[in-house]
């Protein structure tokens, strides 16, 4: 029994602090108790149970309730097992990548080619070792493509009426790689996210993110932060189709409405490739994006951390925040000229699969927050034997054996990871197109994805009627139908703020290939009996 009790990784651990379900637990009916509630009335606590209740601080236990109600869900259901629970609910609501093990571990079993050398016992610099930080600003120049400088004899400057800063100036810098300077290096992209915004903006301001937005940011940013949510939805006038992408773009309007409605924002949060649509925002929205933000001096984080899994068009429907704000200010040393209001945070749990590894990064140009964002920073470095690892397999040479150095490398293939994000990003295009030819047979609406590691589809057209008595949520009892009995457990577009119910979030890299295909016939089953009910 105990092999059907398949642990949910990343955010079951945001909610360790809660009282965790018996691995026996056939269904959801555990759900009080794993929020830290009781079975018991409240007429049957002894006084052990009120000391007890006095033993934890209320802001303890007011972060666990931020944590979206699916996490419990998932951690309170039997989960699938071939032999052992055949008939459990495959996990596919938690952003992994399972389908790189084959590469990774190998690689990963390869001892640094420096090994363990004695400074490496000692403290190391709040915000990462300068040579980590060094490999880690070429690999994000070169997964995100990043601009590299042009030729200063083949420029030609001119200005931009569009834009509120001209792109030229007597002392303007032509772009740069990320200064491994402005980078600082944490313990996960939630905590270096933490951590940014920590020094960004005080408790109580307010936090725009364009909806629907991946469900922990809340906790994220709101648990010991203490900042304001604010979503940002779509204008009303805008008409909606569930495979219009566009429908999704923050515009200025939206924004501006979130802003004048809600006091204090200091925040702009994107989500690019978005998390959960799985498509990247066009080069354009974001120019209109960065205007309306300089317009307002709100500061704008792009959390990048799905930057290399970008699969469709070639990639090219991918274009860096820091690409389009690179070289609007003039700045000194060896920076990219993006400001003290544009900022970056990326991981390598998303593209590299490496969740446990903890490594996540920020990258600022704003020296006001420099001192301060290292210092907090402080309770959440990574260990000096996990960057050395990093560091060694960000800078490991391609399989060809090419060196770093050898000036005839073929850059696209430089480094070992270059093959790696290569490998993955068609193994996700495979999946991805399985997932897309399966909803297409069925009738499915869903929104075309071209990044990440899920798709957003449309199943409205299966909600229950809302006139049965019910005190539950329409869209959620959907959801519970989808998991006890057809063993889907998505995760629901309500957790994420999505304004219309019906909507649910795909994850197709967190199961095994045997799984994923039990998913699709699961997914076949649940619209064919569900379209002769109709």
């Amino acid at each position: 029994m105990g092999s059907c009790w398949k642990r949910v990784r990343r955010l079951s651990v945001l909610s360790s602090s809660t009282k965790i379900a018996p691995p026996h637990t056939p269904t959801v009916t555990a759900l009080a108790s794993s929020l830290g509630g009781s079975t018991r009335s409240s007429s049957s606590l002894s006084s052990e149970d009120e000391e007890a209740k006095q033993l934890g601080s209320k802001r303890g236990k007011n972060a666990v309730k931020l944590l979206p109600s699916y996490l419990t869900d998932a951690r309170s259901v039997e989960q699938y097992h071939p032999e052992d629970c055949p008939h459990g609910a495959l996990q596919l609501s938690v952003a992994e990548n399972q389908m790189l093990e084959d590469l990774l571990v190998p690689a990963l079993s390869i001892p640094p080619k420096d090994g363990f050398t004695s400074d490496l016992i000692y403290y190391q610099q709040t915000q990462g070792r300068p040579q980590i930080r060094s490999v880690m600003s070429q690999f994000l120049h070169r997964t995100l493509k990043l601009p590299t400088p042009p030729n200063p004899d083949g420029l030609t400057l001119a200005p931009n009426p569009k834009r509120h800063v001209p792109i030229f100036a007597p002392t303007l810098k032509l772009p740069t790689p990320p200064n491994p300077d402005g980078l600082t290096l944490g313990a996960g992209c939630n905590a270096v996210l933490e951590n940014l915004c920590f020094c960004l903006a005080d408790a109580g301001d307010g936090v725009l993110i364009p909806t629907p937005y991946y469900a922990a940011f809340e906790f994220d940013l709101g648990s010991r932060a203490g900042l304001n949510i604010i979503p940002v939805e779509p204008p009303a006038t805008t008409k909606f189709s569930p495979d219009d992408a566009g429908w999704y773009y923050p515009t200025s309007e939206a924004l501006e409405t979130a802003y004048q409605n809600n006091p204090n924002v200091k925040i702009l949060l994107l989500s690019h490739p978005n998390n959960p649509l799985g498509v990247c925002y066009p080069k354009h929205v974001l120019e209109d994006i960065l205007d309306w933000a300089e317009s307002r001096e709100v500061h704008i984080v792009s959390d990048e951390i799905y930057g290399g899994s970008v699969y469709g068009e070639k990639g090219e429907a991918f274009t860096s925040f820091l690409t389009v704000a690179s070289g609007r200010h003039a700045h000194g040393g060896d920076n990219m000229g993006i400001g003290p209001y544009v900022h970056l945070v990326y991981a390598l749990s998303k593209d590299f699969c490496l969740s446990g590894l903890r490594v996540g990064v920020s990258y600022s140009e704003n020296e006001e927050i420099a001192l301060p964002l290292s210092k907090v920073n402080d309770l959440c470095q990574i260990s000096s034997q996990t960057q050395l690892l990093v560091e060694d397999i960000l800078s490991r040479p391609s399989a060809g054996g090419l060196s770093n150095a050898d000036a005839d490398a073929d850059e696209a293939t430089r480094f070992w990871y270059d093959e790696f994000l290569n490998e993955s990003r068609q193994r996700l295009s495979d999946r991805s197109g399985r997932l897309q030819d399966c909803l297409s047979r069925l009738g499915v609406p869903f929104l075309k994805p071209d990044s990440g590691m899920f798709l957003w589809m449309d199943l409205s057209h299966y909600l229950p009627s809302a006139d049965d008595g019910s005190n539950d949520k329409v869209e959620r009892r959907l959801y519970l139908e989808l998991v006890k009995k057809y063993g889907l457990l998505l995760t629901p577009g309500s957790s994420m703020k999505m304004s219309k119910e019906g909507f649910f979030r795909f994850v197709y890299t967190a199961a095994s290939d045997d799984e994923f295909d039990l998913a699709l016939q699961r997914i076949e089953t649940f619209v064919t009996e569900k379209g002769q009910q109709k």
